[in-house]
């Protein structure tokens, strides 16, 4: 999960807080001074931390804080906005022209940093909510396994893929793709430009030939987050050099050292337009300052959920018929494996997990499937009959052998699948009734743990 330990820590300072009814300066800075250690070990940049904390420090020891009948809620409310500033805020999009003119992108960035896939996503994301028509473009020649990769990834997402060999120049490339372009009626160019391990003269000029050869019309650096301090430096150098409009961060979904993603707006002044949070072709997400706080804060991040349930295009009876099950108590292994489908379409449990307001805290110790034990447990459910599926409750011990055999697996592995199963059955049943409480709210998603 992406910042978990980072998220962890800060989440501790501040419970200190919390408990407390009344507040001095003294308990402020001591949990800022937390959180400033915090920030630190996730590589964001010194300077921000600095920053951020003086800023926080100057609003949270007020009168208007520490008079507060909640202080402890009163200074995580302007963490969470002070956090939100130091990312950029929300709303800073990709620039589109009209769908009658061509829209040009130019990725550029560090290899390994993921660019070749970032390019088809954002290709993929543009063809499926702005209704672009894109062609990507190869225009990286000196690796064979990029123009490979490109290709393959544009023929699983239907998207055409523009690479006239790699004995003709990246500028004069992109200039023939233009071409292309206007003859094939594609509104969209996506050049995916070569990277090297360090920036380099060499590479720099070239992407200054393809700059001034085709009228882009945003450059975008794909930045490995993974990287920390150093993809801050990498943005203000390619931004010195070539200039860069935005940024899309890579491997968000990791949790180690997240720190460009709190650092490289504040530091460099471009926004984040997109954040990689997985390895699928669909997994980009419109980067959002104040639901990554909120993640970092344990205050959840439920919209980003229901846009992944959403984009699943589950069925609304379906849907409803597993809700009514989970409220009635006939919610069955059955359905528990159709869930589990769904799930490992939408992401790992531990990152869904972290979209959900404190349902992280309350996990700990449970004993939930965790994403390497999906493919266990299903084979285990499909070792056994319907009516075992439908009625757990006549599992005895013969049966339990038989599916163990059945499944490649142990008497206790299965015991432990029918307790995982009892835990998450309550819990969503309980889950399901708070959130149905609220009028109006529809909840398009059931989540097997």
């Amino acid at each position: 999960m992406a910042f978990e330990s980072l998220s962890e820590k800060i989440q501790a300072a501040f419970q200190k807080l919390t408990s407390k009814g009344y507040l001095t300066e003294a308990d402020v800075r001591s949990a800022m001074k937390e959180v400033k250690m915090a920030l630190l070990e996730a590589d964001v940049n010194y300077k921000v931390v600095k920053d951020f904390v003086k800023a926080v420090e100057e609003r949270a020891v007020g009168a208007e804080v520490m008079k507060s009948l909640t202080p402890g809620q009163a200074v995580i409310k302007i963490v969470n906005e002070e956090m939100i500033r130091m990312m950029g805020g929300d709303g800073i999009e990709l620039a589109l022209l009209p769908r009658n003119e061509i829209t040009v992108y130019m990725m550029v960035g560090l290899q390994g940093a993921g660019k070749t896939t970032t390019a088809a996503k954002l290709a993929a994301l543009l063809q499926k909510k702005k209704d672009r028509k894109p062609v990507l473009v190869a225009c990286d020649i000196y690796r064979p396994a990029a123009i490979e990769q490109l290709k393959v990834n544009g023929e699983k997402l239907g998207i055409p893929v523009y690479s006239p060999g790699s004995d003709i120049k990246p500028p004069r490339i992109a200039e023939m793709a233009m071409e292309e372009a206007r003859a094939k009626g594609y509104n969209l160019v996506i050049l995916d430009t070569a990277g090297r391990l360090h920036i380099d003269e060499q590479m720099m000029d070239e992407l200054k030939q393809i700059r001034d050869t085709v009228p882009l019309t945003q450059t975008i650096l794909v930045l490995d987050a993974m990287t920390g301090q150093d993809a801050v430096n990498v943005a203000q150098s390619f931004d010195q050099q070539i200039g860069v409009d935005g940024v899309i961060l890579t491997k968000l979904d990791s949790d180690t050292r997240g720190g460009a993603a709190l650092s490289v707006q504040a530091v460099t002044g471009k926004p984040i337009f997109y954040a990689g949070m997985g390895e699928k072709l669909t997994d980009l997400e419109v980067f959002s300052a104040q639901r990554m706080a909120n993640r970092i804060l344990g205050m959840g991040d439920i919209l980003s959920l229901i846009e992944r349930a959403e984009a699943l295009e589950m069925d609304d009876a379906k849907t409803e018929e597993t809700l009514r099950k989970i409220r009635k108590s006939e919610f069955d292994l059955e359905d528990f494996l159709e869930q589990m489908q769904q799930l490992k379409k939408m992401g790992s449990i531990s990152e869904l997990l972290s979209f959900l307001p404190g349902v992280g805290k309350q996990l700990r110790g449970a004993e939930l499937p965790d994403d390497k034990s999906l493919g266990k447990i299903e084979a285990i459910i499909r070792s056994m009959t319907l009516k075992e599926r439908r009625r757990p409750e006549i599992l005895n011990g013969s049966r339990k052998k038989r599916i163990a055999a059945g499944s490649g697996t142990s008497v206790m592995e299965v015991n432990r699948l029918l307790k995982q199963f009892e835990e998450s059955r309550k819990m969503m049943k309980q889950m399901t009734g708070k959130m149905g409480k609220k009028k109006g709210n529809k909840i398009p998603f059931n989540l097997p743990f």
